[in-house]
C-alpha cells in the first residue's frame, strides 16, 4: 500500500478503475475511499470542486496514461502493426479481466458528460491528445501525412466501438474483428501508390 500522503494519487488510480467498470455517474466518493483505502477527509482537502472536479481529473488523467503509451511507442523500434497489436491487447485484457465489466474511462466521461461542460471537455481533450500522438507516430512510421490523421481518427474509434461491442456481447470476438482490420487498414496506408517512382 503506498504511503498516505499518495491518497491523492490513489484517488486518481482507483477513479479511473471504477469509470472503467461502473461509470462516473455511478461511481460515489464512498466507493472511491472504499477502493483507494484513501482517509475520508482526503476527498474535499483534494478535490475542493467536489465529485465534478474529480471527474474531470480522473478523465485527463486516464488520457494522460494512454498518451504515455503512444509515445514510447513512438520511441521504440516497434512497427506499426505490434504498436497496433500492443494497444488492442492492452484494452482486450481490461475488457477480458474484468468479466466485460469495464472499458474506457476516457469514453465514459464522454458519454455521461451530458451538461458538464468540462467533463465532456476533458474527454474530449484526451481523445484529441490521443489522436494527435497516434497521428505522428503513424506519420513517422510510414502513413504518408496527408492519411496520418485519418488513419490515426479510424484505429480510435474502431477500438472505442469494439469496446462497447464487446461488453455489450460478452465476447472478445469484435475487437479481434477491429484488429484484422486495422491491420489491413495499415498495409493499405503504408503501401506505395501505384504511380510511386513514375
Amino acid at each position: 500500500m503506498p504511503p498516505r500522503s499518495d491518497a491523492r494519487q490513489r484517488m486518481l488510480d482507483s477513479g479511473a478503475v471504477l469509470f472503467r467498470e461502473r461509470g462516473v455517474t455511478a461511481t460515489a466518493f464512498a466507493d472511491v475511499l472504499a477502493h483507494s483505502g484513501a482517509p475520508r477527509g482526503s476527498v474535499y482537502h483534494h478535490f475542493p470542486g467536489g465529485k465534478e472536479q474529480f471527474a474531470e481529473e480522473v478523465v485527463a488523467y486516464a488520457g494522460r496514461a494512454m498518451s504515455r503509451r503512444f509515445s514510447r511507442a513512438a520511441e521504440g523500434d516497434d512497427d506499426l502493426h505490434a504498436i497496433l497489436d500492443d494497444a488492442v491487447d492492452h484494452w482486450m485484457a481490461i475488457v477480458r479481466d474484468s468479466d466485460f465489466r469495464a472499458g474506457c474511462p476516457v469514453a465514459a466521461g464522454a458519454v455521461e458528460g451530458g451538461a458538464e461542460e468540462g467533463l465532456r471537455a476533458a474527454a474530449g481533450e484526451a481523445f484529441g491528445h490521443w489522436t494527435d500522438r497516434l497521428e505522428r507516430l503513424l506519420a513517422g512510421r510510414g502513413v504518408p501525412a496527408d492519411r496520418a490523421r485519418g488513419v490515426a481518427t479510424l484505429v480510435l474509434a474502431s477500438l472505442q466501438g469494439a469496446i462497447l461491442l464487446a461488453r455489450s456481447r460478452r465476447t472478445v470476438e469484435p475487437i479481434e474483428a477491429v484488429r484484422a482490420e486495422l491491420h489491413a487498414a495499415l498495409d493499405a496506408a503504408t503501401r506505395p501508390s501505384d504511380g510511386a517512382g513514375a
